[in-house]
């Protein structure tokens, strides 16, 4: 059995079942992005939407059928997860991890499935939680501009039939930086859209970029983008440090001098910047992507601001050589927090790593060639 399925999602779904509404991306020309370049984007027949929900629906039982089987007292286990993929594949490895993970929730692909009619949404999404009653989360990707085109009433409906959250790729809040990478939003399209979305009572997370303006617009990267989140008050802001990637358009800026990449201190400088300009939010903040140095970076606004400054400012406090120590640590995956660096084996270990590189600048390619690895 087989359900289409595009290549990416956002890492909060991990646990998600995966339902393919539209191919790739509309509009495909972010100066920062290679996922969907060369590829064509087209809406998927309703039908053979449907139809890939009722494939799963087949696989789930068969996944819930092994389960009584072998698993303890009919839940599905890990030893169940990886039996079902090594007997029939990939397709029953997915649904059979979703199960595991309680099978609560899904994630509508690709890149901006809001761009169905709203009528057609709403269908599909009844239909996900007629077949899977124990679905009480749908969530999916949309631009800033689509969302702000719909009603609000058309954004209620949508909630309504069981849609629960919005993530957008805001990236940035200045619209010299989004102008820059080819956004193809304004900050004005990210507001309506706030607007429109938390009144019709969905949830709304915005991702965003630090290091995307470059040495050139960080300061104004990080303060206007404070100022459009102290506007739109978002339920998210889950941060996604830039990584150039080859084959961008940003990649041959950065090569022909008209775009300067932040090395990893004067990022965490900006995201210091955007979160001390942040007033009058209740947000939550999330730093969930292995390309943020400070993963450890995340709490509820106002009440977790301090703390969070402050592990900020625990960081830039580090001598040089700790923090050569930690970069080259976090990257490679030794560390996952600032205090994993008072293991002193550990610390040995990448100081051991550190003699292996041959000065700042080679320690700044290293890191760069290991960045570009996660994405």
């Amino acid at each position: 059995m087989f359900i289409e399925q595009g290549p990416i999602r956002p890492p909060s779904e991990a646990g998600s079942l995966l339902i393919r509404v539209t191919r790739n991306c509309p509009w495909n020309r972010c100066a920062f992005c290679k996922t969907y370049k060369k590829e064509k984007f087209s809406r998927r027949p309703l039908a053979d939407i449907l139809q890939d929900i009722d494939t799963v629906r087949r696989v789930a039982e068969q996944v819930e059928q092994m389960s009584r089987q072998q698993g303890p007292a009919g839940r599905v286990t890990a030893e169940v997860v990886q039996e079902a993929g090594a007997r029939h594949g990939h397709l029953h490895y997915h649904v059979a991890a979703w199960l595991y993970y309680g099978g609560k929730s899904v994630f509508l692909q690709d890149a901006n499935s809001l761009i169905v009619k709203t009528a057609e949404l709403v269908q599909i999404i009844k239909y996900i939680r007629s077949v899977f009653p124990a679905v009480d989360r749908i969530t999916t990707y949309a631009r800033a501009n689509t969302a702000a085109r719909k009603t609000e009433g058309e954004l209620r409906e949508l909630r309504e039939a069981g849609l629960s959250r919005i993530h957008m790729g805001m990236e940035s809040g200045s619209d010299t930086v989004l102008k820059f990478i080819q956004k193809g939003i304004t900050a004005a399209d990210l507001l309506e859209a706030a607007r429109k979305i938390r009144g019709a009572g969905l949830s709304l997370c915005w991702y965003i970029m630090p290091g995307l303006g470059g040495r050139e617009y960080s300061r104004e990267h990080a303060l206007e983008t404070a100022a459009v989140i102290n506007a739109g008050n978002p339920d998210f802001i889950r941060f996604r440090t830039l990584s150039v990637l080859k084959g961008t358009p940003l990649y041959e800026m950065m090569k022909n001098g008209e775009f300067t990449p932040l090395e990893e201190d004067e990022a965490v400088e900006e995201q210091r910047l955007l979160l001390a300009s942040l007033q009058g939010v209740t947000t939550a903040v999330v730093s969930d992507h292995i390309l943020n140095l400070l993963q450890e970076l995340e709490g509820t606004l106002p009440g977790d601001k301090d703390r969070m400054l402050g592990i900020i400012d625990r960081y830039l406090a580090l001598s040089p050589a700790e923090k050569a120590n930690y970069q080259l640590g976090r990257r490679a995956g030794v560390y996952a927090a600032l205090d994993d660096m008072k293991n002193p084996n550990r610390y040995r270990y990448v100081e051991k790593l550190l003699r292996d590189v041959d000065g700042p600048e080679s320690l700044q390619k290293t890191l760069d060639r290991i960045r570009r690895q996660f994405v």
